[in-house]
């Protein structure tokens, strides 16, 4: 799973995602993506079983670019825990993904495949997507 090495600091506040993406919004490295449509947090797993399903179809051909990375923490307390005792240890970290963002990029492969592998990686991703090409 994807998430940071060394963080400035260790428990973020969890902030308002809003408005539309300025920046990654245009394809850079490759010629075929996948865009946000919506506003949400995608969890580090969520972006490693997309890319294991890229990967998985598109076998030894093509080049992929994940151009997002985790490294929001969010914190979770124990089960049954009383209120109070401050705020709970790190448990995992998401990317706060808006409209407009690239997420995947694909290079080496046809259309129609490009196509496929990002429509079966957009169904492990909790936000609408969709296709774009150079």
């Amino acid at each position: 799973m994807l998430m940071p090495r060394k963080v400035k600091h260790r428990k973020w506040q969890k902030g308002r995602s809003k408005g539309i993406e300025t920046r990654g919004t245009e394809l850079v490295f490759g010629s075929y993506g996948l865009k946000s449509l919506g506003t949400r947090w995608i969890s580090s797993t969520q972006i490693e079983a997309a890319r294991r399903v890229i990967i998985r179809y598109l076998r030894k051909g093509g080049k992929l670019w994940i151009r997002i990375f985790p490294q929001k923490p969010v914190t979770k307390k124990g089960v049954e825990v009383p209120m109070g005792g401050g705020k709970g240890a790190v448990s995992h970290y998401v990317f706060p993904i808006k409209p407009g963002r690239i997420i995947f990029e694909l290079e080496g492969i046809k259309e129609e495949q490009a196509r496929e592998a990002l429509k079966r990686a957009a169904t492990k991703l909790p936000i609408k997507t969709k296709f774009i090409k150079r």
